[in-house]
């Protein structure tokens, strides 16, 4: 499979992101009232009586961070590796429940983030045989310390917002698109200060 146009690595990073930060954002909203549209959102109430409710919490802050890192599309690459555990965690879950289905959904989640990783496939040879990547670093966006921690803030945000759900649902709503337009910003502060590095 050749390189995919950068359009599609985008949408294809977006849905992922959105899949797996939607889900853990719905579990650990109140009263679950976060769009999704894979569950289940009880995931933490049905573990409960096996001892794994914060088992299951784990899951749901993991899908939170990692899908927010594919959803924002700043740290795809990173995004994708974690995603491998991630989904293998929850197929665990599912088969050991008996649920029927959710095997074969994870299994096309799966496809797509092999599809994503696949296309970052130069980043991986150093690793298998040490040596230098033939990935052309010149080629990457530069992203800086500033546009790291507005990104940082706006995930910061919303694990805030989850607490905020409990007290007012569209202040917790507010706070999340408040988050979600940061991160946007942070590629903004990334072009502001290469050219603040190139003057």
């Amino acid at each position: 499979m050749k390189n995919l146009p950068r359009i599609i690595l985008m949408l294809i990073s977006i849905f992922l992101g959105f899949t797996f930060w939607g889900s853990g954002m719905a579990k650990l909203f109140y009263e679950h009232r976060f769009f999704g549209w894979i569950g289940p959102v009880w995931l933490i109430e049905r573990l409960e009586p096996y001892g794994l409710g914060f088992y299951g919490k784990f899951i749901a802050l993991s899908q939170i961070a990692i899908g927010y890192m594919l959803i924002t599309t700043r740290y795809k690459l990173l995004g994708s590796i974690m995603m491998l555990p991630l989904i293998g965690n929850i197929l665990m879950v599912t088969i050991s429940l008996d649920w029927s289905g959710t095997p074969y959904v994870l299994a096309f989640l799966l496809l797509l983030d092999l599809i994503l990783l696949w296309q970052y496939r130069d980043f991986f040879r150093p690793l298998i045989d040490e040596g230098k990547s033939s990935y052309d670093v010149k080629t990457r966006p530069i992203r800086s310390r500033n546009g790291h921690l507005v990104w940082l803030a706006s995930l910061a945000l919303q694990f805030f917002a989850i607490q905020v759900s409990f007290w007012s649902w569209p202040i917790a709503l507010v706070i999340v698109i408040l988050g979600l337009i940061m991160s946007a910003l942070s590629f903004r502060v990334d072009l502001l200060n290469e050219k603040a590095n190139a003057t």
